[in-house]
């Protein structure tokens, strides 16, 4: 049958490739998907019914396993947001698919990409995404090529720019680039053009240019969210594009980081329009739908916690002798801990901890944390408004405010990795240890690591060590009080 092939997946992690994978599943096929870290993928619905082979497509060998048996395989792979752009780097990868595609003897690849106008100033970002699908195009396996512009749905980097902007500034500053036109699609569509491109015969070898059904400007699309949320917005328009300018801006009031934002702004400068009918011709059964429904579901996906992506992831003995403060170095390595003991069960203290930071905040002297945030911000860092993906769930990989999700084992840790900027590494590590000789018993522990990187480090760590007692002792206590609440809900 043909629902039976083996499809293979890269980029499974990101906001595409993690809402293509329960798509295909759904149609009938067989899925593998190619990941750097498999431990991305926990917490996944569908990670149960699904292959999962670990791999850098930088390594021809993890292609070769990744390619066997595979009948399409789909090309999600682009440079790391939010990350300087790496043009050779994304075009070896390219090489090094396409001549795995080839030498596995695959029916077909299925590259998503950006819908450019070659003849354009491109910047650098959408130039390695047009010749990525050069690339893949002039090796002997057949391409279907998808470029769209701009992704509506929640979670996506577009969506989340359009919302905090207009949730948060009544009046806005518009550059000419909020003027220029693009054709925003909507995931939904985005995906059922991918999959449907399964049972398209006539859609192999093809470029295929994929897009709303509207053209607007970046005002329109502010203005229709300000609808959709009955919210009273002003435009000012000035002459100037400032792109660099812009994305720094949009970095400081959005959780957006300014090289994520950075793509889309050159898109809309470069008019990322539908230039031909082909995909409305091959695929008459999709009719895509407007930026306003667009708009309108993925809010109510929001509101309902229900966003599948996002763009945006030592044990202590039970013993009785129990110190609430311990602050040690070792090898370098700056290392505070506090420690509680609960008459509670592990899964209330998990749930304490693992429901911290966006909207429900940090618990204990919010405001500190916010202009860490804003300090962050300020020199170019990620910020406290990233959020998170889910009030309540949490998987690797996941940003939390300006941490990485590194570690999550349910009901006993969770370890986050500093992303604000620092002279040095830091990491934040959540614990519950069940007291084996203590029913019911809990010990919650609070761990800060610090590696300083030279004389900044140091300095760093003893300016900010006063706060911490204020914060982290704080931060423990109103766990510990959060942890008792949630007991109370089982």
């Amino acid at each position: 049958m043909e629902t039976q092939k083996l499809i293979l997946v890269t980029g499974a992690t990101g906001y595409v490739g993690g809402r293509l994978v329960p798509k295909l599943l759904e149609a009938g096929y067989r899925v593998r998907c190619l990941v750097r870290d498999p431990s991305r993928l926990e917490g996944r619905a569908w990670l149960k019914r699904v292959e999962v082979i670990s791999g850098d497509a930088l390594s021809p060998e993890g292609l070769a396993e990744a390619m066997q048996d595979v009948s399409v395989a789909y090309y999600l792979i682009h440079g790391q947001q939010g990350r300087k752009v790496d043009a050779e780097r994304d075009l070896q990868v390219a090489r090094n698919f396409a001549q795995a595609a080839e030498d596995a003897n695959i029916e077909r690849i299925i590259y998503f990409g950006e819908l450019v106008d070659p003849t354009a100033n491109l910047s650098p970002y959408l130039r390695a995404r047009h010749e990525t699908g050069y690339i893949l195009r002039y090796g002997k396996v057949p391409v279907t090529e998808f470029r769209a512009g701009m992704i509506v749905g929640s979670g996506s980097a577009l969506f989340e720019m359009i919302r905090y902007l207009v949730e948060r500034e009544p009046l806005l500053i518009c550059p000419a680039w909020f003027f220029s036109q693009a054709q925003p699609i909507a995931i939904r569509d985005v995906l059922s053009y991918l999959v449907d491109a399964l049972k398209t015969p006539d859609s192999n070898g093809r470029v295929i240019e994929i897009g709303g059904p509207s053209r607007l400007t970046y005002a329109d699309m502010l203005l229709s969210y300000a609808k959709e949320r009955d919210l009273k917005r002003w435009l000012i328009p000035t002459p100037f594009n400032a792109p660099r300018l812009s994305a720094y801006w949009v970095h400081m009031v959005t959780p957006i980081h300014w090289r994520v934002v950075a793509p889309l702004i050159e898109g809309l400068r470069a008019r990322l329009i539908v230039r031909d009918d082909t995909a409305r011709k091959l695929f008459p059964q999709i009719k895509p739908i407007d930026f306003q429904t667009a708009t309108h579901l993925a809010l109510g996906r929001i509101q309902r916690d229900n966003v599948e992506t996002s763009w945006a992831d030592a044990l202590v003995t039970s013993t009785g002798d129990i110190k609430p403060y311990e602050f040690t170095v070792e090898e370098g390595m700056f290392i505070e801990r506090r420690q509680i003991l609960l008459n509670l069960k592990p899964e209330s203290v998990f749930r304490a901890y693992s429901g911290i930071g966006g909207e429900r905040g940090w618990l204990y002297m919010d405001w500190s944390w916010a202009i860490r945030g804003w300090m962050d911000k300020a020199i170019g860092g990620v910020g406290l408004r990233r959020g998170r993906r889910h009030p309540d769930e949490i998987h690797i990989g996941e940003s939390l405010d300006f941490w990485r999700v590194e570690n999550v084992e349910k009901n006993r840790l969770m370890l986050l990795r500093a992303e604000m900027k620092v002279p040095g590494k830091a990491w934040l590590q959540f614990e519950s240890t069940s007291q084996e000789a203590q029913e019911n018993k809990t010990l919650l522990t609070v761990t800060a690591y610090f590696a300083p990187h030279g004389i900044s480090g140091f300095l760093y760590w003893y300016a900010m060590w006063p706060f911490h007692k204020f914060i982290f002792d704080g931060l423990a206590r109103q766990l510990a009080s959060r942890a008792r609440v949630l007991s109370h809900s089982y």
